[in-house]
Formats: structure tokens, sequence, C-alpha cells
């Protein structure tokens, strides 16, 4: 999850200004490489999530780390668009799905009590390469004087912190090594699970006694209502991070107070992972999805205030902390409410609609830019479309296991 972030839209929001005025690219076509590989992503996460099921988490994220880091290099060399959109693009694929979908679902099959606050912390890792990376790629290009020579040692970060940790460490479910989640006999399991999570404790024990599979999620309200609202939420998040740098470089900040701004939002990214995961082990998680949505919409407004380095943290610092509950609480609320038995599978439905999502914010902050010469007109969008998330969420619930069930064999039953 920290070397994901060599492709992450924040370290290549260090790049848009450079490769801009070296290349001749508009700022709309280099971001449009997050959208094309969103896109992409739309057909690829479904394949992700059924091989985290089928072969485990080890040997996906083991290969997925050697084409991140082989992406990362090859950014050196990239000389037209084609080049630059097929070298990102894979990395991006790797950071959108294989990744994400995969080291969440590690987490969820290992902690069910406590699952908010392991989310949590494998998200504060997340934190540090989200401020780490494009810090340190700002201090390559500050060094060097190339931005090609600073995508190319990136590529050895990658490598040298993640590779073997993944294939010594990594275990898919805890079940395989005569563990259970927690740690603790499944009945104490529900006691914890009963006094911690509040309301939301019935559903997280309905799920994983029921093991929902992934055609009868896909019979749910519930699972249509988080994929839309999924969409939206990171419509803001890909909108606002891919652009902040060259934002803040409009309003007159300097590249290395922007990379500070963006250390910032990490940091922020950190604490709020931590709020949000403790949260999400005593309140309803659909309730907590709805504050980060409202968060991050109000925030997103925060940023057109910004003319100095000063309030250029601070607002970047809030952002952060909505971001954190963002990168949370979806995983936690899907393996909530559907379980762990085919948790790859399902997140592999949702994370098509992250993509779009992501590909729409990236590309049309790009250009209304482009068009208006001012991304001033992006952040009321970025709000409204928040507060949509939070209306679509408020009317989600928990998914009613008979409902699915009765359809799942109707159907069963026609076929026979």
């Amino acid at each position: 999850m920290l070397v994901r972030n060599a492709a992450a839209s924040l370290t290549l929001s260090i790049f848009v200004v450079p490769m801009s005025d070296e290349l001749g690219w508009s700022r709309t076509l280099i971001v449009g490489a997050v959208s094309a590989a969103g896109i992409a992503s739309i057909f690829i996460a479904p394949a992700t999530g059924w091989l985290v099921d089928r072969i485990g988490p080890r040997v996906l994220l083991g290969v997925a780390v050697l084409v991140l880091g082989s992406s990362t290099m090859s950014l050196r060399w990239a000389a037209t668009p084609i080049a630059f959109y097929l070298a990102y693009g894979a990395g991006r694929l790797v950071f959108n799905s294989f990744v994400q979908i995969g080291a969440t679902t590690v987490v969820s099959q290992w902690f069910v009590a406590k699952r908010g606050r392991a989310t949590a912390i494998l998200f504060v890792a997340h934190s540090v390469g989200m401020g780490g990376f494009p810090f340190l790629a700002q201090m390559l290009i500050n060094g060097t004087g190339d931005w090609r020579m600073a995508w190319f040692w990136l590529a050895f970060v990658v490598w040298g912190v993640a590779l073997l940790p993944i294939w010594l460490l990594i275990v898919r479910k805890p079940e395989d090594i005569g563990e259970v989640p927690d740690g603790l006999d499944y009945r104490d399991s529900q006691s914890e699970i009963t006094s911690e999570s509040g309301s939301d404790s019935d559903a997280r024990l309905d799920a994983e006694e029921s093991a929902w599979t992934m055609r009868e999620a896909m019979r749910t309200p519930t699972l249509w209502l988080l994929a839309v609202a999924g969409g939206m939420v990171f419509f803001v998040h890909a909108g606002v991070t891919i652009h902040q740098a060259a934002f803040l470089h409009d309003r007159g900040i300097s590249a290395t107070g922007a990379a500070t701004a963006i250390v910032v939002l990490a940091a922020g990214t950190a604490v709020g992972s931590l709020m949000w995961g403790v949260l999400m082990d005593r309140i309803p998680g659909r309730f907590v999805y709805v504050i980060v949505a409202l968060w991050l919409g109000g925030v997103s407004m925060l940023f057109l205030t910004v003319n100095q380095i000063g309030a250029a943290l601070v607002v970047a610092g809030l952002f952060g902390v909505g971001l954190g509950g963002l990168l949370v609480v979806p995983p936690v609320v899907t393996a909530d409410y559907f379980g762990r038995a085919s948790l790859g599978s399902i997140r592999g439905v949702l994370e098509p609609f992250v993509g779009i999502g992501q590909a729409a914010g990236a590309l049309g902050a790009g250009i209304i830019f482009d068009v208006t010469d001012s991304y001033v007109a992006a952040f009321p969008t970025f709000t409204a479309m928040a507060a949509l998330a939070a209306a679509v969420l408020i009317f989600m619930r928990p998914p009613r296991r008979g409902a699915a069930q009765a359809d799942s064999i109707a159907e069963t039953g026609q076929a026979d």
C-alpha cells in the first residue's frame, strides 16, 4: 500500500508542470492518463477480485509490485503521449485494482471485530507513501534537474521496499495457518463485535454467518448504492488531488511549497484513517460514510480561499482527514455487509465505479482549466458531487439475506 503511490495522482501532480513545459503537452492530456487507466480498470477490477479469491493475494501483489516498478522506470523514456499513457497506465492499474483490492481484502479476512481499526492502520501506511512519494519526487527533480530521472529512481524505491515483505510475510487468511480472525474464538469475536460496533453489529455478524456470494450480493440494492456513491466521492478525490499541485502553482505557491502541502495532506490522511477507522467499529458505517462525503465536499470549497502557503497547508490537511475516511470506510462497509467468503470478487464489482469516478474527476477538472484557464469552477462541482453521494448513502441499508437468497434459489430452480 505504501509503494503503490508511485502511480498515485498526487505523485503525478508533481510532474504535471515540468512535463507540460518540456513536452508541450496540455495538463488535460497528462492527467488524462489517470482517466484512461480508470476506464481500463472497469474491465480489470472484476478479474482482479476473482483472482484474489482464487489464487490469493501474495502472488497477485508480488507480480503487481514488479509491474509497478517497471512501469515507473519506463516513464523516463516516455516521449510521446501513447508511450506515456501505456507506461503510466500500467502502474495506475496496479494502484487502482491489484493493490487496492488485494491489500484491503487481506486485512478484512484477518480482522472482524476490529476491522475498522485494522484497515485504518493499513491506510496509515498508504498515507506515508502518499506524502513521501510526491515529496521524494520533487526532491529528485530539484536534485537532478530532470523529471525523467526522478521517475527512474522512484522505481527502485518501489522494488526495494515492497518485494520481500510481500513474498515472505503475506498469508491469505488466518484459517490457512490454523488461526481465526482477530485471534479470537468465534463466540468471543461475536461478543466483541456486539460491544463495539453499535447498531451495525447485527449486519457484521449476519454477513459472517451467511457468507454472501458475488451473485447474491449483486442482487441487493446495497451493493449498487455503494457502487454509485463510491464513484461520486472518488470523483472528488481524483479531481482535487491530481490537480492540487498545479492549482497551488497557479496561486503563487512554489513547487516546494506545493510538495509540502501534499505531505501535509498525507499526514491528515493518516490522522483521518485512524479517526474514521475507530468510528467504524463503534457506529453504523453508512453514517460514517455520509459524514466523510460531506466533509470532502465542504473542504473542497475551502481551496478557493488559498492564496498563501499557510492557508494551503491548513486546507490540504483538512482535505487529507476526509480522504482518510474515503480510503478506510468503503472497504470496511463492504466487508461488514457481505462477509469474507467472496470479498475479493465483490470488491471487484465495486472498483470499476471507483475507476469511472476517478477518470471523470481528473479529466473534468482538466477540461475546466483548459476552457476557463482557471480551476475556480471545478471546486463547486466537487462540492455538489459530494453532496449527491451523501444523499445516496442516506438511503443505503444493510443487505437482507433472505430476499437475495430467495432470488438465487428461484433462478436455480428455473435453470434446473
